[in-house]
């Protein structure tokens, strides 16, 4: 059978039956975005990938008893991403870590350029490390994830108001922390 034709909830019930490359086939579509999710809340790439893979066990875990509830099963997947970062950050109590400068593409900008981007890159990490867990959410939810309010708001088991209201405080504060930069960002474009 074409795994690209099956859905993912046919494939959590084959992985829930013992299927172990259904199960597999279903990492390979949501590894990606599962582990955005957690880079962009933990921000630091090995703590997402543990972060990412204990998704994916609990995933093998509930699969057999997983069902539909009205919410897609990416929306489910990524709460449980989610919680298990919130989770994360309690128990490290919201110390930030000191974070590897993310990987350049090769095109072979210049040394000066790379720089700069990667200090842009650090700064804007940095502020959106800085916000409170559930607004640091919403915005890689909905900004860098490109969920919907709608999603985000089912992914983290609040009402779409409150998303919005955790966006509108998060860009509040980022916008504050990052007024130093305004600038620099409009002349880069905002690309970081």
């Amino acid at each position: 059978m074409a795994f690209d034709t099956e859905s993912d909830e046919a494939l959590v019930a084959r992985a829930g039956s013992g299927d172990r490359t259904a199960a597999g086939e279903l990492v390979v579509r949501h590894s990606d975005r599962v582990m955005a999710i957690c880079y962009r809340m933990l921000g630091e790439r090995a703590a997402a990938e543990d972060a990412a893979q204990e998704t994916f066990l609990r995933l093998w875990k509930s699969a057999a008893t997983w069902r539909p509830t009205g919410a897609k099963f990416s929306t489910w997947l990524y709460r449980v991403a989610s919680n298990v970062c919130l989770d994360r950050l309690r128990v490290r109590g919201r110390e930030v870590g000191e974070d590897e400068a993310p990987e350049l593409a090769d095109g072979d900008p210049r040394a000066d350029e790379r720089l700069q981007a990667t200090e842009r890159a650090a700064t804007v990490n940095e502020a959106l490390a800085a916000l409170p867990e559930r607004q640091r959410l919403a915005i890689t939810l909905r900004h860098y994830e490109g969920v919907s309010n709608i999603e985000a708001a089912e992914i983290m088991g609040v009402t779409v108001e409150a998303v919005e209201s955790l966006l509108g405080r998060a860009n509040r504060a980022l916008k504050e922390a990052l007024m130093p930069m305004k600038d620099e960002l409009l002349q880069s474009g905002g690309n970081l």
